[in-house]
């Protein structure tokens, strides 16, 4: 069994819900202010941790603050590895702004913090990698440190996944070697636009199920009212898939594991399950 190696980025989310989003130049009213633990690369380890098949271990950066410490904290308590995670004494944790309306649907604005300052001298852990490890990635770091940490993790014969969120463009090579690439269907059309040509893609459709390399997998229902918040639900998704091909399952047990966790993921708040960061 391999273990899943997520380089990627922690945040501390502040959320708050309304009735319905603002408009530009629109001022609506909060209800509520509550703290979350979330990023994209923590909410990938915290799902695969979840998942429970084996070693998950956590590269990135926290601030020399009271978030950052409770972060390492929380991730230890679920058991992923946090040695590969460095505490920055020039910026304070990355944060993200989300605001929530009443049909779960969300909007985010993330201010990278230390998450911007990930470099490529904090890969060791991926330089520790094998034949077997899962490389879990997002671009909520600096890009040229996902481009060296998925060309490293190939070169030391590990698979490598890439979840294109939020979208940027990667060289082609870092495209080509993700195994899969992951994104839902805005990234895709992006990818498309820019011109990227992924050896494996694998798009997510939300309440429609995924498709991968064409084969389609339908979503496991969540009935409408059992719906809370969408947020994370596509980071559950990708951790639980990492985790699953780190087990050694087939694509098609992968696939059930990843979408049962999106579905898992949209019936509680926050990014991660009990994801109050106190």
């Amino acid at each position: 069994m391999g273990r899943v190696v997520v380089v990627g980025s922690l945040n501390v989310d502040l959320v708050t819900s309304v009735e319905v989003h603002p408009r530009p130049g629109e001022t609506v009213i909060g209800s509520g202010l509550d703290r979350y633990a979330g990023g994209k690369g923590a909410n990938q380890a915290m799902a695969a941790a979840r998942a429970g098949s084996g070693e998950v271990l956590m590269v990135g950066r926290v601030g020399a603050d009271e978030g950052g410490s409770l972060y390492r904290t929380r991730l230890e308590r679920t058991g992923v590895d946090v040695s590969g995670v460095l505490v920055d004494d020039s910026e304070p944790t990355g944060h993200a702004l989300i605001v929530v309306d009443e049909d779960g649907e969300n909007t985010i604005v993330v201010v990278p913090g230390a998450n911007g300052r990930v470099s490529e001298s904090d890969l060791g852990p991926v330089h520790a990698c094998g034949p077997g490890d899962v490389v879990l990635l997002q671009l909520e770091i600096p890009l040229p440190v996902v481009a060296a940490a998925v060309r490293l993790a190939h070169e030391r014969g590990a698979r490598v996944v890439v979840n294109v969120a939020p979208f940027a463009s990667l060289p082609p090579d870092v495209v080509a070697l993700a195994d899969p690439l992951v994104a839902n269907e805005h990234e895709a059309a992006a990818l498309a636009d820019a011109g990227g040509v992924p050896a494996s893609l694998l798009v997510t459709f939300g309440a429609h199920g995924a498709s991968w390399d064409g084969v389609e997998y339908p979503a496991h229902t969540v009935p409408t009212h059992r719906v809370r918040d969408t947020t994370g639900a596509g980071d559950a998704f990708c951790g639980a898939l990492a985790a699953a091909l780190a087990s050694g399952a087939d694509r098609a047990t992968a696939m059930d594991a990843a979408l049962a966790a999106g579905a898992a993921a949209v019936q509680h708040h926050g990014a991660q399950p009990d994801p109050h960061l106190v």
